[in-house]
Parts: C-alpha cells; structure tokens; sequence
C-alpha cells in the first residue's frame, strides 16, 4: 500500500496536555452552492415555535417545623459593692459613695462621660421630623383595597385528644393575649382521658400556652373582665362557674357550688358594669339566667327562668344558648334560645311577668349568635339556621334585613361582613374543620376563630373592614330607617289583610275590596305593599323639597 502522509512525533510527548493558543479566524473550506441540486428539493412548511430557554419550575407550599422558643427570666440583686461594705446597711453604702466621689479618677471619668451623655440627651429631645402630629384627624382618601382576611398564626391544643375550641376571649389591655375555652360538646364523646384544661396564648408565641386554666369540668365559655385584666370568669360543662386570678396560678380562685348552679351547660356569661366591678351573668340551656358576685360565688344574687308565658314556670322555660348586653343599656338584655326566639328582657322589674318585655321570632333553629349594634343600639344582629338577620326593636314579626347563606356552608368557612346586604364581601377558608366560635378584637383588626379539632386561627382583614369608612355612619343609619318604614308598612298590610278575614269569617262574607286581597297571593301582596312604600317615600321627598324652597324664599 502506497504511503500518503507520513506523521512523527517523539515518544516523550504521548500524552502530553494539549496547549491552545490565539490566532485569527482561518478559512478552511468554501462550497458553493449548487443551484442544479434545487430541484431535488421539497420546500417544507414553515413552522414557528417558541422555546422557553430555561428549567420547568412548579411552585410549592412547604409547612416547616415550628421554631420552638422559650420565655426565660431573670432575678437581679444588687451587686459590685466590696466584700466589706453590706449594701443592706444605708449608712455603709452612704460612707462608700463619699469616698469613691473624692476619688482623682472618679472626677475624671465624669468630666468624660459628661459630653457623651449631654449629647445623648440633646438626640432624645431633638424634634422627630417624621412624628405624625395628626394621628386622630381624618387621613386623606386612599385607594381602598378589596376586603380580605389573611391568617397570621394558628393556636392548636397541646392534648393529644383534641376538643372544641368553644369560647374565646380577647386580653382588655391592647389585645396582646387570647383565652380559649376547650370542651367537647358531642354526646357521649367525652373520655376519661380527655383534658379538662383551658389555655391562655400569647398571640406571638403559639407553641405552647402562656397559662393553663385547670377547672373542675371543661369549660365551654371564658370571659376577660374589662375592668381587670387579671381576672377571668368561665362557664362549665356541669352548670358551676368558676373565677380566676391569672396572678394567682392555674387553679380556680372561687367555684360555684352544684346545687346552687346551673344544670346544663353555660353557654354564655358576660361581665357586668358595676361599682365593684365582681357582677355577672350567665345563660344556661336549664333555661334560667344567673346573676353572680365572684367574690361569693357559693350562690346566685338573682334569677330569671325564661318561660315565654311569664309566669316562672321552670318546666315551660326556653334554653338559652346565646345572650348580649349593651353596657349603654344597663338595665337591658336580650337571650338567644334553642327555639329561635329571642327574648328581650328588663333586669330592674320588680315582677317576673314584667322581667320578659317581648320575643322576637325569627329562626327555625337555635339562634348561635346574637350582638347589638353599638353605634345604633335599637338594631340588633342574630344568626341561626344558616342565616344572617338584622332587627329593630321597634318591629317584633319580622327582621328589617334577611341574608341567606348562597353558598355551601364548607368547614372552616368565615364569611366577612357584607357592605350590601344582598351579597357577602369576602369567603376566606380557615381550615378543613368546621368552626365554632369567633370573636373580634376590639379595635377589629385581628379576628380569632376556634374550630371543633382544637384549632384556635388568628386572622388579619384589610383596613376596609376594621377601619371607619367616610359617611360610612350616615349611610348605615339611612338603610336602618329605609328597611324599618319597610316593614312598617308591610305590618300594616299584613294586619289589614288579617282584619278582613276576621270580618269575613264573622260575618260571613266580605267587601269586594277585602276578597280582592285575600284572593292575591304572597308575592302579589309584597309587591302591592312595597308600591306603596315606594309612592310614601316620595311623597315625603317632595314634601321635603316643598318646604326647603319656601324657606330660602322667605330668607
């Protein structure tokens, strides 16, 4: 075979790294095209597509394990004193300090630490440029953000059996704490293993509970005195109260004895405004209603069996599973019972029979919620059978607004409140257990809720559901009088309606007039009725206008 190209190289170099360098670019090979191939080819279709140049990536949601932390403290005596001087004898310490203050040096050190100290003291008097000086005044409109709610931290039982999270309550000074009653509410769940104990949290510290509430029976209400916030009174499973002293350790300063207590579980108990400052009541669904002095808790001061018939019969009485006070009403309260009404009572009658002023029936159910309006104490707020009502006192038949849950009530749902009546603001989930019980922080900030596994959720909302919106007041006070004079009207319908069927039936026949009505349906009525609200009201808007031209004429 004919030898081409012959290559040498040393044996010493096999092996050898290679060893690039720089040089300019260097044509190698040239092929031109050749245009004779073209019709071999077949012209593809063209086809774009995008690339994206990086890694896929998914986002997810990882639960770390919790930082566990520990409040430590520290006992400090005093110290630094020479073995021969006893700081607990004054006039030793006295002679020691002359003699230091005679000292060279000592005089020296002042003289040094003197302009460091003067400088130190013109920083904290020098005028901050940042201090908001209008904190109270009205802030300028800002974009208002869509309502929401955001969970913050979560308080979980520590027992191993979990129970209810059956009542909660906010620390009366800035709300830096939460109390949080646990209990097992369902029939015949409650085991022997089962924890009795009841917590207070630290809302910046969930691991574990800053004080453990030990009761003799789980409590199923806990209640901070506003008054004291040491001071906390609780409702049990078995009917007793008890009070605590927080300052005073994990046992119950005071407990009501079991003949003289409730029979069934406390559900409600609230302070009241006293001199003392020891006054409160409590709601039981033995249908009675408790008044009690903690500082004597061996038997109720007064008592009010809830029987609709005003007669105080115990067997008659209605179980009360939800109670509010108004302390601007001293002397009113109102009752949420297991049979959907709500019983309106006055403390200060002197009779049974004038005790229970009026019900206000409602719901199909028990009535689990029931608050005033602060700002407009005639108007109240019930919730029950999956519905959400607002009433005025003025009207007992019916409610002035009515709010339908359209939407499945999932576990662990918070529905925020609703700006228009028609319709919810928010649906935040808080957990995939259903909830029990919710209480608002008063500055309306911070919201807690407690779930049935022992789940106490701390949530924040936006500032356009805690804060006081502009002509917001005026607003909510023109819808309260618009649905009362509503329903107003549609009493009297309804009365008229019923006054012509009575003198039918006892007569035996009826106006034309009054056989036209009954023959109407429901429907056909409420629209007739609203037409006539509609016609009133504006009727009384011109009125209104009338009177406001001739007084500018006359002026």
């Amino acid at each position: 075979m004919e030898i081409v190209h012959v290559y040498t190289k040393l044996h010493s170099e096999f092996g050898r790294q290679c060893l690039f360098s720089d040089r300019p670019a260097e044509l190698l090979v040239d092929v031109p095209a050749d245009q004779s191939l073209a019709s071999q080819f077949t012209q593809r279709t063209r086809r774009d597509q995008s690339l994206q140049a990086s890694r896929d990536m998914s986002e997810h949601r990882v639960n770390t394990k919790r930082f566990e932390s520990e409040s430590c403290g520290l006992n400090h005596e005093e110290g630094g004193w020479p073995k021969d001087v006893n700081h607990q004898v004054m006039e030793q310490t006295i002679r020691f300090r002359k003699k230091v203050e005679k000292d060279e040096s000592y005089i020296n050190s002042i003289l040094q630490l003197g302009s460091v100290m003067e400088h130190c003291i013109r920083q904290n008097n020098a005028v901050d440029i940042y201090q908001d000086c209008f904190e109270d005044g009205e802030m300028p409109e800002e974009h208002q953000e869509p309502p929401s709610a955001k969970t913050i931290n979560v308080f979980r039982d520590p027992n191993e059996l979990k129970r209810t999270v059956t009542g909660l309550s906010w620390h009366p000074d800035g709300g830096e704490k939460l109390a949080a009653a646990y209990s097992c509410l369902e029939f015949q769940k409650t085991s022997r293993d089962m924890s009795l104990d009841s917590y207070i949290w630290d809302i910046e510290n969930p691991n574990r509970p800053e004080l453990s509430l030990k009761p003799a029976s789980p409590l199923v209400c806990l209640e901070y005195n506003p008054k004291d916030c040491h001071s906390l009174v609780g409702g049990s499973y078995n009917g007793q109260i008890a009070y605590w002293d927080s300052r005073r350790g994990s046992q119950p300063v005071e407990t009501s004895s079991v003949e003289h207590s409730h029979r069934d579980p406390v559900y409600k108990i609230i302070w009241l405004q006293s001199k003392t400052g020891t006054d409160t009541f409590s709601a039981s669904t033995d249908g009675q209603v408790l008044w009690w002095d903690v500082r004597k808790l061996s038997e109720p001061t007064e008592r009010l069996v809830l029987d609709p018939s005003r007669e105080g019969n115990p067997e008659r009485a209605l179980g009360a599973i939800s109670l509010d006070f108004e302390s601007t009403m001293p002397t009113k309260f109102m009752v949420g019972t297991e049979q959907g009404l709500v019983v309106s009572c006055n403390r200060k009658a002197k009779t049974p029979t004038e005790k229970v002023v009026c019900t206000y029936d409602g719901h199909q159910g028990p009535v689990y919620a029931l608050q005033r309006n602060p700002f407009f104490p005639k108007n109240f707020l019930t919730v029950g059978d999956w519905t959400a009502r607002i009433w005025s006192e003025d009207i007992k038949e019916s409610s002035i607004i009515f709010v339908g849950s359209n939407y499945p009530l999932d576990a662990g749902t918070v529905h925020l409140p609703f700006a228009e009546h028609q319709e919810v603001s928010d649906l935040h989930a808080v957990c995939d257990e259903a909830l029990y019980s919710l209480r608002l922080q008063d500055n309306g900030r911070l919201v807690a809720c407690g779930s049935q596994q022992g789940e106490a959720t701390l949530l924040e909302i936006s500032s356009g559901l805690s804060t006081l919106q502009k002509n917001e007041k005026s607003l909510l006070a023109a819808m309260f009088e618009r649905e009362t004079k509503r329903e107003k009207i549609l009493e009297a319908r309804q009365r008229e309606i019923r006054l012509k069927e009575r003198s039918r039936s006892e007569q035996s026949r009826s106006e034309d007039g009054g056989r036209e009505d009954i023959d109407q349906s429901p429907l056909q009525l409420m629209a007739r009725a609203e037409e006539d609200f509609y016609v009133l009201t504006e009727t009384e808007k011109k009125g209104k206008e009338r009177e406001d031209q001739d007084l500018s004429s006359e002026l």
